[in-house]
């Protein structure tokens, strides 16, 4: 097993859970002041860049930056799915999941290489 391949997409997907929990969370209490729920983002966003950061370091002796962009962008739409329904219910609907599905299938192009 490639660690120094492997490694970084699971360092991506946890650094997309805590950036979706930072830009989503705070919709749990919005009572509360904005000042205070921009500060609590950017208090989870440094951690979230921590995981980040590393992971695209690492990621670059095994993958294109294309390949890291879309394996992100993958890890980010995970996380957000995860953080909408245990955070707020939010289950995805037929529709989404079908646009999800097209999504999935224009990274796959990504890792295919040329076509032809």
């Amino acid at each position: 097993m490639n660690w120094s391949a492997i490694l970084p997409v699971f360092m991506l997907a946890g650094s997309n859970l805590v950036m979706n929990v930072a830009w989503y969370g705070h919709l749990k209490a919005p009572s509360r002041a904005l000042w205070l729920a921009v500060l609590l983002s950017w208090g989870l966003a440094f951690f979230e860049y921590c995981l980040a950061v590393p992971a695209n370091r690492l990621g670059a002796k095994s993958w294109s930056l294309a390949q890291l962009k879309t394996i992100q962008e993958l890890c980010s739409l995970g996380g957000f799915i995860i953080v909408a329904w245990l955070l707020f219910g939010l289950k995805p609907g037929w529709n989404q999941m079908a646009g999800f599905a097209l999504i999935l299938a224009g990274a796959a192009l990504i890792f295919k290489g040329p076509l032809g």
